[in-house]
């Protein structure tokens, strides 16, 4: 929509507020809310609207905090969880001395990543197609100070309470039928019992303009859960992603429940990803079908050959938390090894062979998880991969058997993802030059995001001792 067009929909509607909302460093979803006298024009789409950038993760210090908000009257829609009729548009951050796009929004970066592509000539569109897991869970506690810590998972679908007593007060009473680890797949109610929960989360995102192909049960016990969305162009699916995120927890809390995009919340089953499926288009052509292996293109084997190379420094941030690197791990179900392959699902690089329409042809990137912020996670991977044709690098052979089932001096000749944050931080402290490209990323983003990571969270968790370690060494 237009400015005016926006505009209109407010009178339309009823709306009696503007929620602007905006994505922090690391993924999160800020936001601040106007009453409609403040859109009696189209003035705030084109002066944007005032807040204290030094309060939001990673942006600037105090002494340089005015920042503005341009809201994006394409993105408006109706916010489906507020009480009174509230208009929500996404926005993207300007400096209001300069006017110019701020260089830490991570949308401006998505946008530029966008702008980059169409001037190599390579492509006009990159198609992402993110498959987020996440868990259902009836409750969660979990506390660390100075003499304690400790988490603990309440979840009526957890194989752990088969044994729980029976209790005919208790609304969560024990009734059985609880999917085993690593035997969630597809179970019909009354195991899987979340169907409704996530019917509800679809017809949500429905609402606000997202399409959605398939929701359903996970791998894991607990409730674990995935809802697929139709591939979209990078900005407006990390747009549609942030989204998701945002209605699947409220909508499990409508219901008493809550959501977590944690990579391992639980010990001995499998974690949460985000397999990425990914394409390069010109027009109407798409280019990564040909007659190659697998029926892709030499430009497809280019791409799949920068997700490669430049795998341990995307790391940082397709998989950018500490407890990313407790679901990369071997013999797991994350695939840790950088090889790619056609069908087989131990690759870190998949490539689907649902369909031999060369409109299907993708590539699925399998190792990020969906704590990530999807613009910068998105961007990354795409800029690997533009670098990888530029340079036109090789993928070598595919892996074409269960990397898992390979001796331990055929697994020496593939390499791997990194084991730790901190070992992915460094790398793209070593590896970034191909971020760089077009400005899309800059010199000053990926210092504030190494130095942030590695102040807030890596050393963070360092110097706090771990309770497994008290099992291990307390009589020590």
């Amino acid at each position: 929509m237009t400015p005016k067009e926006v505009l209109q929909m407010i009178k339309e509607k009823g709306v009696v507020m503007v929620d602007l909302k905006f994505i922090d460093l690391l993924g999160t979803w800020q936001h601040f809310t106007a009453p409609i006298s403040e859109f009696k024009d189209e003035s705030p789409f084109e002066e944007g609207l005032g807040f204290d950038g030094s309060s939001i993760r990673g942006w600037q210090s105090i002494d340089a905090s005015d920042m503005l908000v341009i809201p994006d009257p394409a993105t408006a829609v109706l916010d489906p969880f507020c009480k009174d009729p509230t208009l929500t548009m996404i926005c993207d951050i300007s400096d209001p001395i300069t006017r110019a796009d701020y260089t830490r929004d991570p949308r401006n970066i998505a946008k530029k990543a966008e702008k980059y592509l169409k001037s190599t000539g390579i492509a006009d569109t990159a198609f992402f197609g993110p498959e987020p897991e996440f868990f259902i869970f009836d409750g969660i506690r979990y506390e660390t100070s100075q003499h304690q810590s400790y988490h603990f998972i309440e979840s009526n679908e957890g194989n752990w309470n088969t044994g729980r007593e029976f209790n005919v007060s208790d609304a969560g009473r024990n009734l059985g039928y609880k999917p085993r680890n690593k035997e969630g797949y597809f179970p019909v109610p009354p195991n899987d019992t979340l169907q409704d929960l996530r019917t509800e989360m679809v017809l949500e995102m429905e609402r606000v303009g997202i399409r959605v192909e398939k929701q359903h049960h996970e791998v894991a016990t607990a409730g674990q859960a995935e809802i697929d969305m139709r591939f979209q162009p990078l900005v407006k699916m990390a747009d549609w992603l942030t989204w998701y995120k945002y209605i699947c927890k409220n909508v499990a809390v409508r219901h008493g429940k809550t959501v977590t995009f944690m990579p391992k919340p639980i010990f001995g089953d499998n974690g949460t990803g985000m397999h990425t499926h990914q394409s390069l288009w010109k027009g109407e052509t798409p280019l990564f079908a040909g007659n190659g292996y697998a029926g892709m293109s030499e430009l497809a084997m280019h791409y799949i050959a920068g997700i490669l190379h430049h795998a341990p420094s995307i790391a940082a941030f397709t998989n950018p938390t500490t407890n990313s690197y407790r679901r990369l791990v071997p013999g797991f179900e994350a695939p840790i090894n950088l090889a790619y392959s056609s069908r087989n699902r131990s690759a870190s690089v998949r490539i689907p062979m649902y369909s031999p329409s060369p409109k299907a042809k993708r590539i699925e990137v399998r190792f990020p998880d969906p704590t990530a912020n999807p613009y910068l996670a998105f961007t990354a991977m795409l800029m690997a991969g533009l670098d990888g044709i530029q340079r036109r690098l090789d993928p070598g052979q595919p892996l074409d058997k269960d990397i898992y089932a390979l001796t331990p001096a055929e697994l020496a000749e593939v390499p791997s993802m990194p084991a730790s944050l901190d070992e992915a931080l460094n790398n793209l402290k070593k590896d970034h030059e191909y971020l760089l490209k077009g400005d899309v990323f800059t010199e000053d983003l990926i210092e504030t995001w190494i130095d942030y990571k590695m102040t807030k969270e890596v050393s963070a968790m360092r110097l706090r001792p771990h309770p497994y370690e008290f099992a291990l060494y307390f009589d020590a």
